[in-house]
């Protein structure tokens, strides 16, 4: 250890600043409220940005934003619904519903084609296979390209087929149709400057020019064959005027390799008096009549779609009229994969009468909203260093003055870029500066007395406004896009059913509940399991997503895993009404339950071991380095498979005991799936945060902790005795995905 200087030397040290005086009360305390914002960064960070792995963020959106595509059907083009409402199963049972998007830029990639996003998808028919072909913009080049893909099941799954045309100019829009027994594509490729025909010569991979049909740079344009012409309509770039959102142009001909004859009404209702909007989509026929699809408002970034009915197409006439036209898409707003934009439909019936299919693009994210989001944040951030500075120099820890040495002029050689008058007038001036600046420091440093109850109250107030912002600048700079987007599994997306049980006395913890987690991306419905009281009305849960309250005959906790044939979904995440959580961390354990659907999967380990048993809580069982069981008031399952095992002959001593304990229904369901496999029947994955609501309304029966391990202790003996024991150890960080640590 060194020697401590002498004191002649240390009074000249500490003058100097080299050596600090012992830290006083107040250092202390600025230190903890450093402390606490640091807490409150890596708390933030770590709800938002760690807990998501790199092989599920591959494709990342760009300014134009993370455009997907997604599937619809439906008995006619005006009744549809997503593919997720019609209970289709698919990946090995997992993913049952499949969930829109069924086409990403993830999945482009992993055909071996760098892509941003998708968008503009179109479909062509061909027997029972149905080819989507799409825009995908090229994050190397910044370039549009067409790629394709095909379903042999009616949409559900696709194989991905990658780009089929590439050419040195951005293409998009790649209206595919037939004309004599031939296969053209129509791609928008208004950068060039024209509008061209492509021949397929080896359908759908390879295509060649046919001819340019106009030498203008016409974007959306389409091709429809009504009553014996051909039409194209389109928005020419070129035209004196061309709002590029609002008029259309219109050319007809014999044949669509024949000359075009422009309309006489081009541009068609540029007048103002009826707005008409560019093509969104194939025009379709319906009941007879002709449909065409526009993008709603926002142009090129379109918010949504419109059809108008076509009442009138000659060669010297147009008229068309909007007509109602609601999809049903998810209610999310922001998180559902459309819920900031769609732009684009294209809707055709499948062949023998079949149901009416759709496919339409849709995006997140608004254009420039992570710049704005980065913004904001930082600015967020500025504000917390400024506060923090001037708290310190309120309560006198910071030093409010600078040392005037920084203004002295050095002595070593300089460049020759000034003189010595240019230097000494900087000189000059900054040492003005800083004298001004330490007058201002003069009326800051110590005016806030901390020892007293004023003062203290000015320090806590602040501390808690640091620690707020910091949450919220992290939250803008880590959260993403702000959505909660799901993780899909091997391109696949799904959902699941949120079931709770409560009953009239946590009325208030529901309302809270509905609200927060029908915005979850993945969530389809919801079920209450009403076990005592009146229940709520409908109108009184503000949800997104249906909301189903079913009323039990008698109060029981084994209520909980009734038997619910009217469950749509494969996948249940049983959730307490109290327990508050992101809606990110129900993505996360959906996404491990997919992976794993013949497990439980939990966000609250539990260990049972000792002799006799002993109910430990989640710190002993790290301490021990395992568990064995996961509460099952959050924890994902099979419904089909943890309901029947409940319900069976062999677990009715068991639910006897739950109700005779009014406890351990969930100690119950760990024992009959550990009896059911010699493998891992349970998975942890850990929270970002979870907020326990009981804590304040005090209407839990854990909330006197000691007594509730007490009367699990029993429960594990007894369940011991009739199912054997359950002390195998399922071990932290075994994943390797980092959520389970």
């Amino acid at each position: 250890m060194a020697s401590s200087p002498r004191p002649a030397a240390t009074a000249a040290a500490h003058r100097r600043g080299l050596i600090q005086r012992p830290p006083s009360a107040q250092a202390y305390l600025s230190a903890a409220a450093a402390l606490l914002v640091l807490a409150a960064v890596a708390f933030s960070r770590a709800g938002h940005r760690f807990p998501h792995p790199p092989a599920t963020r591959r494709c990342r959106p760009d300014a134009e934003g993370s455009w997907s595509a997604g599937v619809f059907l439906g008995d006619s083009p005006f009744s549809l619904e997503p593919i997720e409402h019609w209970g289709i199963s698919k990946a090995d049972g997992a993913a049952w519903p499949v969930a829109n998007p069924v086409v990403t830029c993830a999945e482009v990639e992993d055909a071996g084609f760098p892509s941003s996003f998708v968008a503009k998808p179109f479909l062509f028919l061909q027997g029972d296979a149905i080819y989507m072909f799409f825009e995908t913009k090229n994050p190397i080049t910044s370039q549009g390209d067409i790629a394709a893909a095909v379903s042999e099941d009616a949409g559900v799954t696709w194989q991905q087929l990658g780009v089929v045309l590439d050419e040195e100019w951005h293409l998009s829009y790649p209206y595919v149709f037939t004309y004599k027994n031939k296969v053209y594509m129509m791609p928008e490729s208004s950068k060039n400057g024209d509008i061209r025909l492509y021949r397929a010569l080896d359908f759908p991979l390879k295509w060649e020019l046919e001819k340019v049909l106009l030498e203008k740079p016409l974007v959306d344009s389409v091709i429809i064959n009504f009553q014996g012409s051909y039409w194209l309509l389109g928005t020419d770039l070129s035209s004196y005027g061309a709002k590029r959102n609002r008029e259309i142009s219109i050319w007809y001909s014999n044949s669509p390799l024949s000359p075009w004859i422009p309309h006489k009404q081009n541009l068609i209702h540029n007048t103002g008096k009826m707005l008409s909007t560019r093509n969104g989509g194939r025009p379709f026929i319906y009941n007879g009549n002709l449909y065409r699809v526009g993008k709603g408002q926002g142009g090129g970034s379109g918010h949504g779609i419109q059809v108008f009915k076509v009442e009138i197409l000659k060669s010297n006439e147009y008229k068309e009229v909007e007509v109602p036209f609601v999809i049903n898409k998810q209610l999310k707003g922001r998180n559902a994969w459309n819920g900031a934009r769609s732009h684009h439909l294209d809707v055709q019936q499948l062949p023998s009468g079949k149901p009416w299919i759709g496919v339409m693009d849709g995006d997140r994210v608004p254009s420039g909203d992570s710049v704005h989001r980065l913004t904001i944040g930082y600015m967020i951030y500025g504000v917390v260093l400024i506060l923090v500075l001037v708290t310190g120099g309120l309560i006198g820890t910071i030093n409010c003055s600078l040392p005037l040495r920084w203004s002295l002029p050095h002595t070593e050689k300089r460049s020759g870029l000034f003189n010595v008058e240019q230097r000494f007038f900087l000189y000059h001036k900054l040492s003005s500066l800083i004298s001004n600046l330490n007058k201002l420091g003069s009326l800051i440093c110590g005016r806030i007395n901390y020892r007293t109850c004023k003062g203290r109250v000015y320090v806590v107030v602040v501390m808690l406004i640091l620690v707020v912002l910091t949450c919220v600048g992290t939250h803008y700079i880590y959260g993403g896009n702000g959505a909660e987007e799901p993780y899909p599994i091997k391109g696949k997306y799904s959902q699941f059913t949120l079931l709770t049980m409560t009953y009239d006395a946590r009325l208030w913890n529901l309302k809270m509940f509905v609200e927060h987690y029908s915005n979850c991306a993945s969530v389809r419905d919801i079920v209450v399991v009403w076990n005592k009281g009146q229940p709520p009305a409908q109108g009184e849960l503000k949800s997104v997503v249906p909301v189903r309250i079913r009323v039990e005959d008698r109060n029981s906790l084994n209520n909980r895993f009734n038997i619910d044939s009217e469950i749509k979904t494969k996948a249940v995440m049983e959730l307490d009404d109290d327990i508050m959580m992101t809606c990110d961390d129900l993505e996360r354990g959906f996404k491990v339950w997919r992976e794993h659907p013949d497990r439980i999967i939990g966000y609250y380990p539990r260990l049972s071991e000792g002799s006799p048993l002993e109910y430990r809580n989640e710190r002993y069982a790290r301490q021990q380095g395992g568990y064995n069981m996961v509460l099952t008031g959050a924890a994902f399952m099979d419904h089909g498979l943890a309901f029947k095992k409940y319900w069976s002959k062999e677990a009715e001593v068991g639910r006897q005991i739950v109700d005779s304990f009014f406890n351990c229904e969930d100690i119950l369901l760990n024992f009959l799936f550990a009896n059911a496999s010699l493998t891992s029947t349970v998975e942890y994955v850990k929270p970002a945060w979870a907020i326990d609501m009981s804590k304040f309304s005090g209407v839990a029966i854990s909330r006197n902790t000691q007594a509730h391990y007490h009367v699990r202790s029993k429960c594990l003996a007894k369940f011991s005795e009739i199912y054997g024991n359950l002390t195998a150890k399922r071990f932290f960080n075994s994943r390797g995905d980092g959520w389970d640590v």
